[in-house]
């Protein structure tokens, strides 16, 4: 399978597929194909898996399109001006990642239902007790809000992440959040109370411009 991504901060990926080759998406994502392509819409994985993309924030069932002959091409573009990454997901390199997040994969790539452990870092993280994780062999495509940027942590090492900036992490990784500074600076700092905490070893994938952030500053809520 190949892809290239164009666009800039408008992105769409364009995938080529040969004959028999097929790429799983969500429910809607899809933008143009050509003619040789037939999709099938399923439930993949079962009732449990499908219930589970429902509480994740995703579609319950999602298309699978499939070439009926060589040099095909369909593509997937961002709902928000921002960026698509392309990941690799293979046994031992399991992603977690953020509701909406998910744009695409090839066909030996699944989602399933991804909880928070930590009571805390469900209520006042930001990313909710409720993620999406990538498992299988093969790639998938992130769809990121703004500009991306990529960090590998070294065991035990700590980022300190603002609400909705974490696209993914690495299933290596773990979640849990801290306070925002001292009491003056959680009032009055404009950062809210708390922060989210990713802890080594692994990558963790991060966004420049959450939709969230975005529409605060449309619609304040200090009008």
């Amino acid at each position: 399978m190949k892809y290239e991504i164009k666009g800039d901060n408008l992105p769409v990926v364009i995938v080529h597929l040969n004959q028999n080759e097929s790429i799983v998406s969500e429910a809607g994502a899809m933008s143009w194909h050509t003619e040789g392509i037939n999709v099938n819409t399923k439930g993949r994985g079962g009732l449990g898996k499908m219930i589970g993309r429902g509480f994740s924030g995703e579609t319950m069932f999602q298309n699978i399109y499939t070439a009926q002959s060589d040099n095909q091409q369909i593509a997937f573009a961002s709902s928000f001006p921002g960026s698509i990454v392309k990941v690799d997901i293979s046994n031992g390199n399991e992603l977690i990642v953020q509701k909406r997040s998910f744009l695409a994969s090839s066909i030996n790539v699944n989602t399933e239902i991804f909880f928070q452990k930590k009571l805390g870092a469900g209520l006042f993280g930001g990313e909710g007790f409720i993620m999406q994780k990538l498992i299988g062999e093969g790639i998938a495509f992130l769809e990121v809000d703004g500009s991306f940027h990529a960090y590998t942590l070294d065991a035990n090492e700590k980022m300190i992440i603002d609400t909705g900036y974490l696209v993914a992490m690495d299933s290596t990784c773990s979640m849990d959040i801290q306070s925002a500074g001292n009491l003056k600076s959680m009032l009055l700092g404009g950062e809210g109370l708390f922060n989210t905490v990713i802890k080594g070893p692994g990558k963790i994938y991060l966004q420049s411009m959450p939709l969230a952030k975005l529409r605060s500053l449309f619609y304040p809520t200090n009008k």
